[in-house]
């Protein structure tokens, strides 16, 4: 066994990763305190070729050492948008068709291993704060909750790997279901 280079892994440059098409998923960051887990959500982002990121209230932005330390490049691949309320950029993205769901735990929330993506709505997916979680006037104006099953003792991810998590459950249910959006897999 050998790892391949990058060659091999035929990865697209900047100006090619953003002509390709895209993911129809959007991050939306609601007052994420740590800038390496931003960092991370756009490496993630990046790596599924996602449609947009949405840094909101106390985010931090780019060009910021952490995002940049955790990020490797992604800032400058991923489109990104700031909004300094979420809530707002919450009704903006379901006035332009997007689902948007709360990753939190919350009553009447569906579990991931339950979630089917099976429409063809794009969909938008809020995560919050490393203490809070998502704010209460963001979750009034969501369409709905995912929570990832947990089975230790603590009560949370980090958000860091909370966005891989749901967000890879999500590409996969796009990328490899059966007719998503009638597109050829």
């Amino acid at each position: 066994m050998r790892k391949l280079s990058m060659e091999e892994l035929g990865r697209a440059d900047i100006d090619a990763f953003k002509a390709q098409p895209k993911t129809p998923l959007v991050l939306i960051l609601d007052n994420v305190r740590s800038a390496l887990n931003v960092g991370s959500a756009f490496r993630t982002a990046d790596a599924f070729a996602l449609q947009k990121v949405f840094l909101c209230g106390i985010t931090a932005r780019p060009p910021h050492r952490e995002i940049l330390k955790t990020a490797l490049g992604a800032t400058e691949s991923m489109e990104w948008e700031y909004a300094e309320d979420t809530a707002a950029a919450v009704r903006r993205l379901r006035e332009d068709g997007y689902r948007v769901l709360a990753i939190e735990q919350v009553e009447g929330s569906t579990s991931l291993a339950e979630f089917r993506w099976t429409d063809q709505v794009p969909v938008a997916l809020v995560f919050g704060n490393e203490v809070q979680g998502v704010d209460e006037a963001t979750l009034a104006e969501v369409d709905g909750a995912l929570e990832v099953p947990q089975f230790g003792t603590k009560h949370s991810l980090n958000i860091s790997v909370c966005v891989g998590v749901v967000v890879w459950e999500l590409f996969r249910q796009w990328k490899y279901g059966k007719d998503f959006l009638n597109l050829e897999t």
